[in-house]
């Protein structure tokens, strides 16, 4: 199967998990060893501003970020992810593609709020990862669909719009699909 990476999974209304229920995961990464991605739909009773102040009550750039934290997936929920536009300079980034990186180290996180932060961010604890694999038969089952990533979904679509938003740009209306496979 080719590489889902830098692709917004959709799940399916017939995915039933409670942590996917009606996401949309951003694919950072998908190869032969599995899957791991962010879930960019999820929020936790979190702000920004309240983790940065958890991470260092110093920290006054903080106080005026109100953006919510997400949850990136069940997995290592105590580990952060910056999801941002381009922009060089930090412990630990990698660029996912040529619009979005992505960065896991500190000076990141106490650059947000400042004008030293990324045009465009979002922030999750945790994320999600496949075994290999996993993620093909789980794209089999009908339990997802794919579309490209898409900036404006990431960065400037509302949290508990991005569900709707990504299944508009496959141009149909998933409330007409049946849960039932067929195969020819």
């Amino acid at each position: 199967m080719e590489s889902l990476e830098n692709q917004l999974l959709i799940a399916m209304p017939a995915l039933n998990d409670p942590m996917f229920n009606r996401t949309v995961t951003y694919i950072c990464e998908h190869n032969d060893e599995g899957a791991m991605g962010l879930i960019i739909n999820l929020p936790v009773e979190l702000s920004l501003n309240e983790l940065l102040a958890q991470i260092d009550a110093d920290n006054d750039n903080c106080t005026h970020l109100s953006q919510q934290v997400l949850s990136g997936g069940p997995v290592s929920p105590q580990r952060g992810f910056v999801l941002h536009s381009p922009q060089s300079g930090w412990k630990s980034s990698l660029a996912l593609s040529e619009q979005v990186m992505i960065t896991t180290s500190k000076d990141i996180l106490m650059a947000l709020g400042t004008e030293d932060a990324p045009e465009q961010f979002l922030v999750t604890l945790g994320y999600a990862g496949w075994a290999p694999g996993q993620l093909e038969q789980e794209l089999k089952d009908n339990a997802w669909l794919t579309i490209p990533a898409d900036n404006e979904i990431l960065f400037n679509t509302p949290i508990e719009q991005r569900w709707q938003k990504a299944t508009e740009k496959l141009g149909i209306d998933l409330a007409h699909l049946s849960n039932d496979v067929g195969h020819a």
